[in-house]
């Protein structure tokens, strides 16, 4: 009886989940910063981030073979499969994910695939409020601060790469959640300050 009753005010106290789309340059990473800081203070309950980048990092870092053939994919410009985005995202979401936990998901899901394969989790967690953010930006405005940021590996040519995948794969992505019961999706104005990129999010959210 008394597990059941922490069981029953856990499910009373359900997270919230948040998911992030944005393309290269959008300041996503900085916005994820941003609310969980906000997340934290507001309520002081745990918050799982599930990012597949941190993810792709661990594995090209570990001298795995998975790691080379990843390299060696990632190198030739090719997409990373679905089901290392996939596994990477429920590896995580069955170690850290519990009732009363917040969930941002961030550079996940990418491809429709993908999107397939999160809803499902997310019916499998109970996850039935899910608040989809997209930070939107012009190509133009995207390419303008990418470049600016004077990395090696960023070249025009690069870049119209990973914006021509963006817009092939990662909108449509997003787009499958459209009308979906639990899910909201918020387009945010991402030409704006960081500042106030972050309060039209809190707004959008209704906090």
């Amino acid at each position: 009886m008394i597990l059941y009753h922490k069981f029953a005010i856990l499910r009373h106290m359900h997270g919230k989940t948040f998911v992030f789309f944005g393309t290269v340059g959008s300041g996503k990473g900085t916005q994820v910063k941003l609310l969980r800081e906000y997340l934290s203070k507001k309520d002081g309950r745990e918050c799982v981030y599930a990012g597949t980048g941190e993810g792709f990092r661990t594995i090209l870092e570990s001298g795995s073979y998975a790691g080379k053939l990843l390299h060696e994919k990632m190198h030739r410009g090719g997409l990373v499969d679905d089901f290392f985005a996939n596994a990477i995202v429920a590896d995580l979401l069955s170690s850290k994910i519990s009732p009363e936990k917040h969930l941002i998901v961030d550079g996940y899901p990418r491809t429709v695939e993908q999107s397939k394969v999160f809803e499902a989790m997310m019916k499998f967690y109970q996850h039935d409020d899910i608040k989809i953010i997209f930070i939107e930006l012009s190509e133009e405005k995207a390419m303008k601060r990418t470049l600016a940021r004077g990395r090696h590996d960023d070249t025009p040519e690069g870049l119209a790469k990973r914006f021509e995948e963006y817009k092939n794969n990662v909108i449509p992505a997003m787009n499958y959640f459209k009308n979906k019961p639990g899910y909201q999706i918020f387009t945010i104005n991402g030409e704006q300050t960081v500042e106030d990129v972050h309060k039209d999010i809190i707004k959008a959210l209704n906090f």
